[in-house]
This record gives structure tokens, sequence and C-alpha cells, in this order.
């Protein structure tokens, strides 16, 4: 536009007076009627627009200077007009005007694909024009702004804490009861209902403070509802403390419902009314503290933030500093900041834009993931893509192209070779494949071992072995006593006697003749049972089985001592095999080979690592495991579930069988020692895995 002659400002517009702004001058609200926006303006700006009328920048400009102590320049009396035309706060009724309006128009004008996207993204919906029912209504709410009203809430909040923190285990198993399918229709109501409060918290303190709400309605954020008030014209308040107490209505009406809804939980019987007001405090505790509150999304809790540092736009105006501070820290141009600050607010203000793209990048991802899941698969995509491209890739794009813009400073900066240097380090330590050691748990156990148990309850008769005893095959390790089995044998020989006497007198007596038969085959039963009597006696007599240490013998084991059935007494080892099992993932398996050197670090204290060899990789995945010691309950890595006596692994894993060379020593002195495997395998870059997951799960969403 032409420079030449300032153009009219629309008559309609308003200016109202604001409050100081973040450096203490002064700040003013120009208010559009018509779209019910308003623009916040600086004091040159307001001393520009004072002096508009004088038609000429260069005039405007040096009254300004003269009236003042201002020093404006024309350059910035065209910047004020460029603005207001962006804006369309001006009269343009000549020709070039006519003729800008139209590019400005067709400038803004999107093609359908733009409009999908964008009503896709976020849009509104107007349900109610609530002005007049607010007014009409005010004197009846005035009751829960009065000073009592927040005395006894904060009593009642006291009280309902106190009682669930007595009542705690019946409040969580309630709270875990209602995650059922009406549970959460329950909730999906509940929240509807808190979230009309929360708007009506915001209209009507708006109208007590003299603003009009012209509308509400539904927002819709990537296909979200939202609910929404028109509160635009709390600007109108020069007041600070107005516009917060407005901004902090709709968190102060949820915590409100809150208290209430807590403290009737705790003071009402079981019933309808009490899950009622479980839902509703539940609820608003948890939309309340983790959204509402939330200053890294544009709602309550961020506007709360921007009015009370005075900092409009704060998201906006961090956002730029932050990039700024990156440039500068990558390739030190010496560019000045888009804004000056105090060094504290600064260093705040950057700090608050990278925890606000943190928390968005992990928000957009998980919605772009969920609506993917939500839609049909062809639909997802698009939407996923659409997503990820406008709130994560065209960002980081944009400030590529600043970059690109700023080519030849960057090419004279020194500090830009050292960024460059040290990204390809990264880079060179994230892909290329250094790390050739394969980590996971083990247990170490002999190859051959014998557990030592006391068949029935009995007696130690002797107990020639102790801890660390080396024993020969086939020498005796524990004797036990059984007064019950040797009161057995000796009835069972009397009766042996007893029927050898009967065959042998039944020649002389015509009775004992007749029963000769039966006689003898209870002989033959008798015999049979002392056989079994004199076997069970054998296995009170536990005899090594291959030469080996007897180990775990417990201190209170001697002679005369009795012990319980199946009872440990001991255990066998054989020292010189040792074998290590552990299990891997699949990424980590196909890194492994036979014969691949490893080392084993045991937990026991004072134990040096040994030096192992892989023997064995199971082709298949383990369906069970069988060392407990390996599982996260009894301090090991792998997370598993019991099912049906069943420890079953959450993922697949397979299992490496590794082997202790014959010439490797070893003074373990348990049968089974826990300790952490190192396998030299493949090697593998600090990225791969990250890759080869994003490719699996490309490969597997991409197949229809």
């Amino acid at each position: 536009m032409s420079a030449a002659a300032l153009p009219a400002l629309r008559e309609e517009l308003n200016l109202f007076a604001g409050g100081p702004g973040a450096d203490g001058a002064p700040t003013w609200n120009l208010h559009d009627p018509v779209r019910n926006q308003f623009f916040l303006i600086d004091w040159p700006t307001f001393e520009i627009l004072a002096r508009w009328s004088l038609k000429a920048p260069a005039d405007v400009a040096a009254a300004v200077s003269n009236d003042t102590t201002l020093e404006i320049q024309a350059a910035d009396v065209e910047a004020v007009q460029g603005f207001l035309a962006d804006n369309q706060l001006l009269q343009l009724h000549h020709a070039s005007g006519s003729q800008w309006l139209m590019n400005h128009e067709q400038a803004l004008r999107n093609s359908l694909w733009q409009w999908l996207i964008h009503h896709y993204l976020f849009f509104r919906i107007p349900l109610v024009r609530p002005d007049r029912w607010l007014t009409r209504h005010l004197p009846y709410v005035r009751l829960f702004y009065s000073k009592r009203f927040f005395q006894l809430t904060a009593v009642v909040l006291l009280i309902g804490l106190f009682e669930c923190y007595r009542q705690w285990t019946h409040f969580a198993t309630a709270l875990v009861d209602s995650f059922t399918f009406k549970g959460v229709a329950a909730y999906a109501i509940a929240l509807t209902f808190v979230k009309v409060m929360h708007e009506l918290g915001h209209a009507f303190t708006a109208k007590r403070k003299g603003c009009r709400v012209p509308t509400m309605g539904i927002a819709f954020l990537v296909m979200w509802p939202v609910a929404y008030t028109d509160v635009n014209e709390v600007w109108k308040l020069s007041r600070r403390a107005d516009r917060l107490a407005v901004g902090a209505a709709g968190i102060v009406a949820e915590l409100l419902i809150a208290a209430w809804a807590t403290c009737a939980w705790a003071l009402l019987p079981d019933g309808g009314l009490r899950s009622i007001a479980l839902l509703l405090a539940t609820t608003t505790w948890i939309s309340t503290l983790a959204i509402n509150a939330s200053p890294f999304m544009r709602f309550d809790g961020y506007f709360l933030l921007s009015d009370f540092l005075s900092l409009p736009n704060l998201h906006a105006r961090a956002f730029a500093l932050a990039r700024w501070d990156l440039r500068e820290r990558l390739f030190a141009l010496g560019e000045p900041p888009p804004e000056f600050f105090s060094p504290a607010r600064t260093r705040g203000l950057i700090l608050f834009a990278w925890l606000v793209w943190l928390y968005r990048l992990a928000l957009f991802l998980a919605i772009a993931v969920l609506v993917y899941h939500f839609f049909f698969k062809l639909l997802g995509i698009v939407l996923f893509t659409v997503e990820i491209g406008v709130f994560v890739i065209q960002p980081i794009w944009r400030e590529i192209s600043a970059w690109r813009t700023r080519t030849v400073a960057i090419r004279n900066s020194r500090r830009a070779r050292v960024s460059l240097v040290l990204a390809g380090a990264v880079l060179l330590i994230g892909f290329v494949p250094w790390n050739g050691h394969v980590n996971g748990q083990g247990v170490m156990r002999t190859a051959q071992y014998f557990s030592l148990y006391a068949a029935s309850p009995a007696r130690i008769g002797a107990l020639p072995g102790h801890n660390g005893s080396r024993l020969e095959a086939g020498a005796l390790l524990v004797k036990l006593e059984s007064p019950d089995l040797d009161y057995r044998q000796q009835q069972i020989q009397a009766h042996l006697q007893r029927l050898k006497w009967q065959m042998e007198v039944s020649g002389m007596d015509a009775d004992t003749r007749a029963n000769q038969a039966v006689t003898r085959e209870e002989l033959v039963g008798a015999q049979t049972e002392l056989t079994g009597v004199l076997h069970e006696r054998q296995r009170f007599e536990i005899r090594a089985p291959f030469a080996g240490v007897l180990v775990d013998v417990g201190p209170e084991l001697r002679k005369g001592v009795w012990v319980n059935r199946q009872e440990r007494l001991g255990v066998l080892i054989d020292p010189r095999h040792w074998l290590v099992e552990t299990y891997l993932e699949e990424s980590e398996i196909k890194r492994v080979r036979l014969g691949d050197s490893a080392r084993f670090f045991g937990e026991q204290s004072g134990m040096n690592p040994l030096r192992m060899r892989v023997v064995r990789i199971d082709p298949d995945a383990t369906r069970q495991l069988h060392d407990l010691m390996l599982t996260v309950p009894h301090g090991g890595q792998i997370q598993a579930r019991e099912r049906n006596g069943l420890l079953i692994p959450d993922k697949a894993l397979y299992r490496i069988v590794l082997q202790l060379p014959s010439d490797e020593l070893t003074t373990v002195n348990t049968p089974a020692q826990r300790g952490q495997v190192v396998i030299d395998g493949g090697r593998k870059s600090l990225f791969g895995d990250y890759l080869r997951a994003a490719a699996s799960v490309f490969i597997r969403e991409a197949g229809w």
C-alpha cells in the first residue's frame, strides 16, 4: 500500500486503557466490535494512532518525537499502517485499497484440501447466545462469590480429604470398580456436566465484571470436543486482577465441585448418590489439574500465566526467543533477540518453550496414534500424516528454512563449524555399529547337581559330610533313621517267623494242614512287604551319584535332629562343569552365534568374572520360565506373570546356554548363582533398534 497518505481508521473501533506491560510501560486495547477482537498495542503505537489524522507518515513521526520522549521514524508509522491493514482496521475506499483487499482475500482463500485440513485440526460451533440469560440469572449466583461460601468450602474440603484418608482402601476399591463400560459412560456424563459448570463460571464472572458474553459452544481440537466461552471483552478491563478472576473462574468452579463432591462421597451411605459424588470428585480433580491448569496448551492455565506475567501471546513470544537462542548456540550469528527481557526471565521463557515443545510432541504423537487406530486404515493413515506434518514436521521445516536464509552468515561462523563437527560426531556414534556387547541376566548352575531331600519324617543318624566336603561317587551323604519304619520291619519279621513256624508244623495238625495254602500266600505277601520295607530303608541312606562337593548344608543339621518330609538337606554339585542360562529378546538373539565368547559377573561377593562360551541357542521363544531368580518379584529383570502355576514371560524371549571352559576354575559354593552375562556378539548402533522398530511398525501397518 502507498505510504504517501495514511488511510482513515474505521470509525467503529474502540480504544480501552490496559494495564502496565511487562516493562512497566502503559498499554491499550484496540477493539474491533464487528469481529469482537482485541489488539494489544504499546505506547509508541498509541502515540502514533493519536496523531493519525496528520495523514503523512513523516508528519506523524515528527509530531510524536516532538511531543513525547519517544524517537519515532516514518518507517515505524508505516509498520503500524501495515499492522492495521493486515487486520482490516482501515477504511479503504480508493481503487488501490479495493485492489489490495481483493489481493488479500485471494491470499486468504484456501483450497478445498486446505479447508478440510484446517477444519479437521480445529473449528468452533457456537451453540447459544447466553448474554441476556446470564444477566437475568446473575443475582442467583451471587452466593457463590461470597467470602463465607469460600470459607465454608474450605472446611468442607478438609472434612472430605480427612474422611477419604480414613477410608482410602474403600475409595481406591470404588474407583477401580468404576472402570467398566457403564462406568466410562457415567464418567463421560459427569465430565460433560463439570465442563458446563466450568464455562458458566467464566461467563458469570465476566458478567459480574461488566463484560458481554456473545457466544458459548463447542470447539473441536483434532476432532476432540472442548467447550468454549467467548469472553474476549475481558480485555476491556484495565485491572489485571479482574482479568485473572475471569480466567481462573472455570478452574475455581471445578475445584468447588470437587471439594463438595469429595465431602459428599465421604459422608453419604452406599448407593446411587455416593456413586455420583465419586464420579464428580474424581473427574473434576483429574480434568482440572491435568488439563485446565496446564500452561502447555491454550487452556485456562496458559491464559492465567500469560496475564500474570503481562506477556500476551506467551507461546509465540517464548517460541521466538527459544528459536533465537537455539540459532545463537549453534551458529553464534550475533543477531539481537526478538525481545529484550531480564536474564532470569529470558532463561525462564526459553525453558518454558522447550517444555511446551516436548509436551506437544508427546501429546500430538499420542493423538495421531489414537486417530490412526480409531478410523479405518486408509483414513487413519491420512489423518496421522496430517497431524505429524502440521504439528511436528512443519515447525521443524520452518526453522530449517530460517537457517537457509542465513546461509552466508552460518558459513562464516566458527561456532557453526564446531556445531557441524559435534553433529557429525553424534551421528557417527549413533549410526556406526560399534557396540558389540549383548547384555542379559542369567543364572549359573552346575551341569550336574543332586539335591538331598528327606523321603519322610526321619531323624538324622549320620551326616559324614559338611559344607565344602569333596565326596566320591557312592559315598554316604546322609543316613536317616525312622523308628516307625524300624517298628514296622520288626512286626513284619515277627509275622514272617510265625508263618514259617505254621508251615513247619502243618504236617502234625489237620487244621493247620488244611490252611497250608492260605498260610503260604500270607508268607509270600509278608516277604514282599518286608522287601518293600528294606527297599524303603535304602532311601534313608542317601549316597552320592557322582563325585562332587556337598554344599548348602544347614548349620542346624547334625546327628539326632529330626527333619520333615521333603526338607532340603543339602546339594551335591559337580564343580568341574558349569552352565549359564540367560534369556534375550528377538532383536538381540540375532547378534549371537554358537561359539561366541562371553563373561559372567556373578552377584556373589568376591567372585571374579568367568570366561564362558555359547553352546546352545533355542530356535523358538521360551513359553515358560524355570528360573524364579530371573523374575522381577525375586529380584530379577524379566517381567513374567503366573498362570496355572507356570511363569509366562510378558514378551518373546529366547534361551541362551553358555558353558564354562574346563580350564576356567571357580570357587562358587552354591548350586545356583545369579549374575550379569556379557556376550561378545554382533555389533549394532545406538539408533539401530529404534530404526528397526520404526521400520517393522511401518511394514506391519502398511499391509492391507
